[in-house]
């Protein structure tokens, strides 16, 4: 695909500014659930590294999502796209760590 097309598929700016709302929404959530996990004042163990891991790794990669969607070029049809499943993959890896963490503190739980 030419990126120059004149005939490229455009999306509508109210959809892309919709989008771009949530993903700041969801990327500003994420940053805050790490920030209150990391303000916790209880110690931190070395199975705590793993969902740290996932939840920092999805935080990267919703920022890129975002930056991806702050370019006025976010409006092809293409690059909107992908900036969509960027930060689908980013917010699936936070989610993940969200739950590794749940499943860690059961764990400890149960065996204490």
């Amino acid at each position: 695909m030419n990126l120059n097309d004149e005939n490229e598929q455009l999306i509508e700016t109210l959809f892309r500014n919709g989008t771009l709302t949530v993903v700041g929404i969801i990327f500003s959530f994420s940053l805050g659930f790490l920030a209150q996990w990391g303000a916790n004042p209880l110690p931190w163990r070395l199975y705590d590294a793993f969902p740290v891991a996932a939840l920092c790794i999805g935080i990267i990669i919703q920022f890129r999502a975002l930056a991806l969607l702050l370019h006025t070029d976010s409006v092809k049809k293409h690059l909107f796209q992908k900036a969509s499943r960027v930060f689908l993959i980013g917010a699936m890896t936070t989610g993940a760590g969200v739950f590794l963490a749940i499943a860690a503190d059961l764990i400890a739980q149960t065996t204490r």
